[in-house]
């Protein structure tokens, strides 16, 4: 019972850290994207996050894994990434367009799509807490771009 516990607290230690990190890329992004084309910050992003990951992949010995990935799994990672790429370039549009925690808010409203898309295709249980939850986060980001 201990070992789920603390597995939890490991795992919603990284999602906060995921979320602060995220808070990063859209100051950094702002600043970065205020006098150059958008899609060229998100190419030049793009190239960044994957020498970085490659070097963390080789510290970390991760290539011996790749013979493990299967055609199924390569594919949904391939199809993945070619959503990150879309969102990467929409959200740079959109940095470069409109005011950071706009952009911000509305982008947490993929909480949303993320919920509906894993009850559809996932089978997940869509609970009166989630649905309210998602009404919550839905009502917050329009609250964040009214003026």
């Amino acid at each position: 019972m201990e070992i789920i516990k603390i597995t939890k607290l490991i795992w919603i230690i990284f999602a906060l850290l995921s979320a602060i990190s995220a808070a990063l890329v859209a100051i950094f992004g702002k600043i970065g994207v205020s006098h150059i084309d958008s899609t060229l910050a998100t190419t030049v992003r793009a190239i960044v996050m994957a020498l970085f990951l490659i070097v963390v992949s080789l510290f970390l010995d991760k290539f011996q894994l790749l013979k493990t990935i299967d055609n199924k799994a390569l594919t949904f990672i391939i199809l993945a990434g070619i959503s990150g790429a879309l969102s990467w370039l929409f959200y740079f549009l959109a940095l470069k367009l409109g005011p950071v925690s706009g952009v911000a808010a509305l982008d947490r409203l993929s909480v949303i799509f993320v919920l509906i898309f894993s009850v559809i295709f996932l089978a997940e249980k869509l609970t009166l807490k989630s649905a309210l939850g998602a009404i919550f986060i839905t009502i917050g980001a329009i609250l964040m771009i009214l003026k």
